[in-house]
């Protein structure tokens, strides 16, 4: 049987981010009732396209495709605000951190990536892209009024404006402690924006 790698393509976030969400989440920590696995705040990254187990031959293909995409859009500017829960703070199995900014363009990017890597047998979502970063999984049912507490005393909260200037594709590997990321591609955004 071949080997084969859980893979990502993500945009790692910056140091002052990191710690606007390590602060977020000690508040949010405080709050016993929200039972949540909290991931590890340098673990956290904005995802565009979970790739699932592919083969390290496909690799050089997929570094291709997110060069094609990096080439055609500029970097983004982007801000961390305003919690949220998926599917709904009723029945929250995610506790996540939104995004203000390039947003549109974002969404864009990602289709363009999306568009790439379809004929490389990576199918294209048919979801629509909510632009967020997840910070921590229920560890079993969730007081939905606590959390929706939680979600309005952090809606204002917003970390330092960043810029997204690079497409990453990571590997994951599963650990009893969290997930480890590794890049193995980076393609920095240099489209222009006239």
């Amino acid at each position: 049987m071949t080997d084969t790698l859980r893979a990502f393509i993500a945009i790692r976030l910056p140091d002052p981010v990191i710690l606007f969400i390590r602060d977020l989440q000690a508040d949010l920590k405080n709050r016993p009732e929200l039972r949540f696995k909290w991931v590890r705040p340098e673990s956290v990254h904005l995802t565009l396209k979970f790739l699932g187990n592919i083969r390290p031959d496909a690799v050089d293909a997929i570094a291709e495709a997110m060069a094609g995409t990096a080439a055609a859009w500029p970097p983004l500017s982007l801000s961390a605000k305003g919690l949220g829960a998926f599917p709904t703070s009723k029945k929250a199995r995610v506790v996540w951190l939104g995004l203000t900014g390039d947003t549109h363009p974002l969404i864009e990017l990602r289709k363009d990536l999306d568009g790439r890597l379809e004929p490389l047998g990576f199918p294209g979502e048919t979801r629509s892209f909510k632009a967020h970063l997840t910070m921590g999984r229920a560890k079993g049912k969730v007081d939905p009024q606590s959390l929706v507490e939680a979600i309005t005393a952090g809606a204002s909260s917003a970390s330092p404006t960043f810029t997204a200037g690079r497409l990453i594709l990571f590997k994951s590997d599963l650990k009893p402690d969290g997930a480890v990321h590794t890049p193995l591609r980076e393609a920095t955004l240099t489209g222009r924006t006239d």
